[in-house]
Formats: C-alpha cells, sequence, structure tokens
C-alpha cells in the first residue's frame, strides 16, 4: 500500500514540477511585454494630452456642435475592451463584470446598445448570455496598434454623426502600475467636460480658423480614435501586468505544493520502508523459533 502511495506521490509531484515550468515562462514572458507596453503607452500620452487640450478649449468656448447635441438616436454604442487569452487574474472578469452592470443600466434607461466586444473574452462571455455583440474585434489586444483603433472607430463615428447612434461610451482597464489596474467606464463622445479636463488646465491663447465648432467638428475623428487608442493600450499594458501577477502567484503555489508533496513522499518512503524493516525482524524471528 505504501508503495502506491508512494508512486502516485511522485507522479503529482513530477507533474507540479511541470506546471511550475510553464507558469514561470508565462511570468517571464509577460515580464518581458509589459516593459515594451508601458513604452509604447507613454509615448502616446504626449499626443493625447494635446487632444484633450485643445477639446477643452473648444469647449470652454461653448464650440460643442449643435448636431450632436440635438441627436434624435437612444442608441448607445458600447465598446468592451478585453484579452483573447485568460490566465490574467481577475482582469477580464473585472471588467466583464462593469461591462454587464453597464449594459443593463442602459437597457434599463430605455435605450438600445450595440455592443463591440474587443477581445475573444468579451465576445465569448455575451454571445454566451445570448447578447450578440454589433461587432467583434480578436487578435489586436496583446500588441495594438493605431490601425486597428481606426477600423473599430470609422464606422461607430460615421454613425453618430448620422444620428444613428446618440452616445459611445468605452469599458477597458486603465494601467496605473504594475500592482494597480482599475476598470472603467468613459464617455467618448458626446464630450463631457468634467471628463475631458483630466485635471489639465487650458493655457487658452489659441485661435481657431476658420471656427472653433468647425475645428471641434474636424477633431472628433482625431480625438476618438486617440481615446479608443490610449484605451488599447491601456488594457494591453493592464493585461501583461495581471498576467505576470497571476502566473507569479501560480509558480509561488506550485513551489509551496512541491515542498508539501515531497514531505508526503518522505513520510511514505519511511512507513515503507519501516513495514520492510518489519517483515524481516517477523520473519527472522520465525525461523528462530
Amino acid at each position: 500500500m505504501a508503495s502506491a502511495e508512494l508512486r502516485i506521490i511522485n507522479r503529482r509531484i513530477k507533474s507540479v514540477k511541470s506546471t511550475k515550468k510553464i507558469t514561470r515562462a508565462m511570468e517571464l514572458i509577460a515580464s518581458s511585454r509589459i516593459v515594451k507596453a508601458q513604452q509604447r503607452m507613454e509615448s502616446s500620452n504626449s499626443y493625447i494630452e494635446v487632444l484633450d487640450e485643445i477639446v477643452q478649449e473648444l469647449t470652454n468656448l461653448g464650440s460643442i456642435g449643435q448636431e450632436e447635441s440635438e441627436q434624435v438616436s437612444n442608441k448607445v454604442a458600447l465598446i468592451v475592451i478585453t484579452s483573447d487569452r485568460g490566465l490574467a487574474g481577475a482582469y477580464n472578469s473585472n471588467i466583464l463584470k462593469l461591462a454587464e452592470q453597464k449594459y443593463q443600466e442602459v437597457i434599463s434607461s430605455n435605450k438600445e446598445v450595440d455592443l463591440y466586444a474587443i477581445g475573444k473574452k468579451a465576445s465569448g462571455y455575451f454571445t454566451y448570455r445570448n447578447i450578440n455583440p454589433a461587432s467583434s474585434y480578436e487578435g489586436i489586444t496583446d500588441e495594438p496598434n493605431f490601425e486597428n483603433a481606426l477600423e473599430i472607430m470609422t464606422p461607430l463615428v460615421q454613425e453618430f454623426y448620422d444620428g444613428k447612434t446618440n452616445q459611445i461610451e468605452l469599458v477597458y482597464t486603465e494601467y496605473q502600475s504594475a500592482m494597480t489596474q482599475t476598470a472603467l467606464y468613459k464617455t467618448v463622445l458626446p464630450f463631457e467636460v468634467e471628463q475631458i479636463a483630466k485635471e489639465i488646465e487650458s493655457v487658452g491663447g489659441y485661435t481657431f480658423e476658420p471656427s472653433a465648432a468647425q475645428v471641434l467638428s474636424n477633431i472628433i475623428p482625431k480625438y476618438t480614435n486617440a481615446t479608443i487608442f490610449s484605451a488599447l493600450l491601456n488594457a494591453s499594458t493592464s493585461e501583461h501586468a495581471a498576467r505576470m501577477r497571476a502566473m507569479k502567484a501560480a509558480t509561488e503555489n506550485a513551489e509551496e505544493l512541491i515542498k508539501i508533496l515531497s514531505r508526503k513522499s518522505n513520510q511514505a518512503r519511511q512507513a515503507e520502508i519501516t513495514t520492510e524493516i518489519s517483515e524481516i525482524v517477523g520473519g527472522a524471528e520465525a525461523l528462530a523459533g
């Protein structure tokens, strides 16, 4: 019995060691990718901050076009950014929980919702709940580029201009540090001064030609694209950070489990040796008798 138990424990130790190698490799890959993702995110911040500042100046001038404020549609475009892969801790579950909450809030306010799922996890989550996304985008969350944001943004802004959509909302994860990522809900269009400001003080002194309203109208696609691209970069960096932490915890748990199983293996081996010695002694005594 002891020998069979020992074989089972040793097989488990071997299995856990193999799992540990995988989780350790995934942790190292995520830690290398997060550095590159942080650099891309930080390099785009200057451009996005300038757009924020210009839009803030335009809104302070009261140049938000009347065509946006007079939309008759009650449709909301809800963009949800998740990952294509799992094994990232609570990264996907946090964003999907917030997205479903916001989806239900919009529905309960008697508005229509067009869901745009970015990442396999979002698409699968809502499809399983009989909520079919208007569009799904996969394979772009790991290393998003500006063209990906443009592909998502173009039809949405056109529908906004055409009056088919009244609002464009974004649910994504904001990267704050390697240890902190926060699921956020943000209004992309129409503009909201409080959200656009982001504590940036308008420096003033701009001259807009031919008019501030025309400039704002022309800048909407660029601002929307930059906002979505920024969200994609934040989400990508957050995903790598969450996966790095999750795989580090899994590796540490595997190491602890190996220690526990090794102790059990030693105990089983000792019990096996004790049994063998007892059998030898018993046999010797029987022969001596």
